[in-house]
Protein backbone atom coordinates (compact mmCIF):
# COMPACT_ATOMS: atom_id res chain seq x y z
CA UNK A 1 0.00 0.00 0.00
CA UNK A 2 3.01 2.53 0.56
CA UNK A 3 4.03 2.40 -3.25
CA UNK A 4 -0.05 2.88 -4.03
CA UNK A 5 -0.30 6.23 -2.07
CA UNK A 6 3.41 7.17 -1.22
CA UNK A 7 3.91 8.80 1.96
CA UNK A 8 -0.01 9.93 2.05
CA UNK A 9 -1.17 6.37 3.47
CA UNK A 10 1.61 6.92 6.11
CA UNK A 11 0.70 11.12 6.58
CA UNK A 12 -3.24 10.02 7.34
CA UNK A 13 -2.62 7.51 10.23
CA UNK A 14 0.01 9.96 11.82
CA UNK A 15 -2.66 13.08 11.49
CA UNK A 16 -4.98 10.67 12.95
CA UNK A 17 -2.95 9.77 15.81
CA UNK A 18 -1.91 13.60 16.43
CA UNK A 19 -5.94 14.35 16.10
CA UNK A 20 -6.21 11.54 19.17
CA UNK A 21 -3.82 13.36 21.43
CA UNK A 22 -5.11 16.83 20.85
CA UNK A 23 -8.73 15.29 21.47
CA UNK A 24 -7.13 13.54 24.86
CA UNK A 25 -5.46 17.11 25.73
CA UNK A 26 -8.45 18.73 25.26
CA UNK A 27 -10.41 16.48 27.31
CA UNK A 28 -8.15 16.60 30.11
CA UNK A 29 -8.08 20.20 30.40
CA UNK A 30 -9.65 20.91 33.97
CA UNK A 31 -7.27 17.11 35.02
CA UNK A 32 -5.03 18.55 38.04
CA UNK A 33 -1.49 17.66 36.85
CA UNK A 34 -2.10 16.28 33.48
CA UNK A 35 1.07 16.46 30.94
CA UNK A 36 -0.31 17.75 27.60
CA UNK A 37 1.30 15.80 24.39
CA UNK A 38 1.37 15.99 20.93
CA UNK A 39 3.24 14.60 17.89
CA UNK A 40 6.20 15.96 16.10
CA UNK A 41 4.66 15.42 12.71
CA UNK A 42 7.90 16.31 10.86
CA UNK A 43 9.83 13.71 12.59
CA UNK A 44 6.89 11.03 12.74
CA UNK A 45 6.72 10.93 9.15
CA UNK A 46 10.52 10.76 8.73
CA UNK A 47 10.63 7.97 11.01
CA UNK A 48 7.56 6.54 9.58
CA UNK A 49 9.39 6.70 5.83
CA UNK A 50 12.57 5.04 6.92
CA UNK A 51 10.85 2.01 7.73
CA UNK A 52 9.51 2.04 11.43
CA UNK A 53 5.75 2.30 10.53
CA UNK A 54 3.18 4.67 11.28
CA UNK A 55 1.98 3.36 14.86
CA UNK A 56 5.91 3.02 16.01
CA UNK A 57 6.61 6.43 14.45
CA UNK A 58 4.15 8.53 15.96
CA UNK A 59 4.53 6.94 19.71
CA UNK A 60 8.25 8.05 19.02
CA UNK A 61 7.53 11.64 18.15
CA UNK A 62 5.16 11.79 21.53
CA UNK A 63 6.51 15.01 23.04
CA UNK A 64 5.07 17.06 26.09
CA UNK A 65 3.86 20.28 25.18
CA UNK A 66 5.66 22.76 26.95
CA UNK A 67 3.16 25.47 28.18
CA UNK A 68 3.68 29.52 27.56
CA UNK A 69 1.79 30.12 31.34
CA UNK A 70 1.62 27.03 33.56
CA UNK A 71 -1.47 26.79 35.64
CA UNK A 72 -1.10 26.18 39.04
CA UNK A 73 -2.28 22.70 39.49
CA UNK A 74 0.35 21.64 37.18
CA UNK A 75 -2.10 20.96 33.89
CA UNK A 76 -0.55 21.89 30.99
CA UNK A 77 -3.24 21.73 28.36
CA UNK A 78 -3.64 25.09 27.01
CA UNK A 79 -6.92 25.02 25.17
CA UNK A 80 -6.43 28.04 22.81
CA UNK A 81 -3.13 26.40 21.85
CA UNK A 82 -4.62 22.58 21.40
CA UNK A 83 -7.93 24.03 19.45
CA UNK A 84 -5.35 25.67 16.74
CA UNK A 85 -3.30 22.62 16.87
CA UNK A 86 -6.85 20.62 16.35
CA UNK A 87 -7.81 22.71 13.18
CA UNK A 88 -4.40 22.53 11.64
CA UNK A 89 -4.41 18.90 11.87
CA UNK A 90 -7.85 18.34 10.66
CA UNK A 91 -7.23 20.60 7.61
CA UNK A 92 -4.01 18.36 6.89
CA UNK A 93 -6.02 15.25 7.55
CA UNK A 94 -9.11 16.32 5.11
CA UNK A 95 -6.12 17.32 2.05
CA UNK A 96 -4.31 13.96 2.31
CA UNK A 97 -8.10 12.35 2.00
CA UNK A 98 -8.43 14.36 -0.60
CA UNK A 99 -5.04 13.29 -2.33
CA UNK A 100 -5.57 9.38 -1.46
CA UNK A 101 -9.44 9.46 -2.78
CA UNK A 102 -8.42 11.15 -5.69
CA UNK A 103 -6.07 8.43 -6.65
CA UNK A 104 -8.09 5.95 -6.01
CA UNK A 105 -10.92 7.08 -8.20
CA UNK A 106 -8.18 7.15 -11.15
CA UNK A 107 -6.98 4.00 -10.51
CA UNK A 108 -10.66 2.95 -10.21
CA UNK A 109 -10.97 5.19 -13.68
CA UNK A 110 -7.83 3.14 -15.21
CA UNK A 111 -9.45 -0.36 -13.98
CA UNK A 112 -12.13 0.73 -15.77
CA UNK A 113 -10.30 1.47 -18.89
CA UNK A 114 -11.57 5.59 -19.06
Amino acid sequence: MGSLFGIHGDALQLRSQRLGLITSNLANAGTPGYKARDIDFGVALKASQSGMGPDRAGDAATRYRIPVMPSMDGNTVETATEQVAFAETAVGYQATLSFIRGRVESLTRALKGE
